[in-house]
């Protein structure tokens, strides 16, 4: 808790106050919290008023300021009911105002963990989690925030958004330190950035992952979304109190040699080329794991990864570049990995204990990745003694409603690409109509593979089982589009959904008819 003129100091001197003659009145009581929620509205707490995407809570201010609280943070002062008692702060840009009061509030946790920001389109579940994995090995427990959930050792919390907002940030961070967390590795979204969620937090190190098409609905063009994803390396790096800054960029984006970066930090490259400061090198695949050579400016050390595809193995490095910047050794990262579990959702294996085919859940939910997914699939089964190399790969895959329309029919050709049968069915249609979000990915389709490559049902669950049965031994089958998620949301409404928990179903009754039988 906190006194109200301690939390009022957080703001920069140029910005405007009124009502300050109430403040040593109101001071005699701790700030219980800070809240942009109007219905948290009470008293000896903060409302700070946003300007969202859909709702605006300046439009609440009546309700609030009825409720008693210690003091609002506005950028409209004609919002302000007169009426109203308590302290006024006018801000030109309530998001950041709220970023300074949380950091306040919760007294700058970040300053007090070695903290590791992910953001790129792909890969920043799997790349926390294996920072996890290494930093827990090396000594330091580790928090990690993302889109599966929030969780510090046994204890997990939900995850509503990728990266949350302020006061769910700094709170969980506070948390973490509570809990005795030496580090703290989290997901940074390009909301998240745009939106200031994460200005006030002091981070050691951001990786940058990829950059491909995804969330053009909101950032309208990949110029947009890139630069968004720059402010981690440029503007909230360079806000760091850390006395040492690092940035971990993918040397092998095309995106990633346009990055500017704060002028403190310390810039690592990784990926396949040359002139990475972390090389890796591929020796062999299977659907059991991934071995490969990495060279490091600590030198080279063989790794084996009990995960699938190159795209791990650029994961995996920039954890790895994570764990020796820890202080850890190569040979201390190569243990860690060597025993890693995996991450829910991402090339998640599904056992078929009554045949021989390769099933996986992936969260791919845009071209590139499902392409890439794809793309290793179909090369570990040429070479993996587990599938046949004249085997089927079988994709089942959707897109979401009320999301970037445009990448429908390049998920639709991602899928063509690699697959020999498509079932083209619904992720998450929200208010969309699914036959609508159906149709819009068929454009891809030429007409003479209709209903001979690529079929469609609008019934998720009746899509994976209809993939399941076409599929014999040494078939590979990607569900792909919702990886860990345990929900659908179809209209307003969220039903109990889980790919894996589908297959496993279907695979039960299958063999269970196939029992009867015998």
């Amino acid at each position: 808790m906190k006194r109200l003129s301690q939390l009022l100091a957080s703001f920069p001197h140029e910005r405007i106050l009124r009502g300050l003659e109430n403040v040593s009145r109101t001071d005699t009581a701790n700030i219980l919290g800070v809240t942009q929620d109007s219905q948290q509205g009470s008293p000896h707490w903060i409302f700070v008023a946003i300007r969202g995407h859909q709702k605006d809570g300046h439009k609440y201010l009546n309700d609030v300021c009825a409720q008693g609280v210690s003091a609002i943070v506005v950028e409209d002062l004609s919002s302000v009911p007169r009426s109203y008692s308590g302290v006024v702060v006018q801000t030109k840009d309530s998001r950041k105002a709220l970023e300074l009061l949380s950091a306040c509030f919760f007294e700058q946790p970040s300053e007090k963990l070695f903290c590791v920001g992910v953001t790129g389109t792909n890969g920043k579940t799997s790349t926390s989690y294996l920072c996890e994995q290494i930093l827990n090995a090396f000594g330091w427990e580790t928090g990690v925030m993302g889109t599966i959930n929030h969780h510090f050792k046994n204890q997990i919390w939900n995850s509503q958004l990728t990266t949350p907002d302020p006061i769910t940030l700094q709170g969980r961070l506070a948390e973490f330190v509570r809990l005795g967390a030496r580090a703290a590795v989290f997901e940074v979204s390009s909301h998240a950035l745009e939106q200031h969620r994460v200005d006030e937090i002091s981070f050691d190190v951001a990786i940058f992952t990829n950059l491909t098409r995804d969330h053009l609905d909101y950032h309208e063009t990949m110029e947009k979304y890139f630069l968004s994803k720059q402010n981690l390396f440029q503007t909230v790096l360079a806000r760091s109190q850390k006395k040492t800054l690092w940035a971990i960029v993918n040397g092998d984006d095309e995106w990633a040699g346009k990055l500017k970066f704060a002028p403190r930090a310390q810039v690592w490259r990784y990926g396949r080329q040359n002139d990475c400061d972390l090389q890796f090198r591929i020796l062999n695949q299977s659907f059991q794991g991934v071995d490969f050579l990495l060279r490091t400016p600590q030198g080279e050390h063989f790794f084996n990864l009990p995960l699938l595809g190159t795209h791990n193995v650029y994961n995996a490095t920039a954890a790895i570049a994570v764990g020796l910047i820890a202080g850890a050794s190569l040979s201390q990262c190569e243990e860690a990995l060597r025993t890693f579990k995996g991450v829910p959702g991402r090339l998640e294996k599904v056992v078929d204990h009554h045949g021989n085919r390769q099933i996986f859940v992936d969260y791919a939910h845009t071209d590139d990745a499902l392409k890439s997914v794809l793309n290793e699939l179909s090369q570990i089964r040429m070479v993996s003694r587990e599938a046949k190399p004249q085997g089927k790969i079988i994709t089942v895959f959707g897109c979401g409603g009320d999301r970037d329309q445009g990448k429908r029919p390049l998920m639709t050709q991602a899928a063509l690409c690699y697959s020999d049968l498509v079932f083209i069915t619904s992720d998450n249609p929200r208010s969309e109509d699914p036959h609508k979000i159906i149709l819009d990915c068929l454009k891809a389709v030429p007409h003479e593979l209709s209903d001979k490559k690529v079929f469609t049902e609008v019934d998720r669950r009746l899509a994976i089982g209809k993939a399941l049965q076409m599929a014999e031994d040494g078939d590979v089958i990607l569900i792909a589009g919702k990886g860990h998620e345990n929900y659908q949301m179809i209209g307003s409404q969220k039903f109990p959904f889980s790919d894996v928990e589908v297959i496993q179903s279907w695979l039960h009754s299958k063999s269970s008819k196939q029992e009867i039988g015998q």
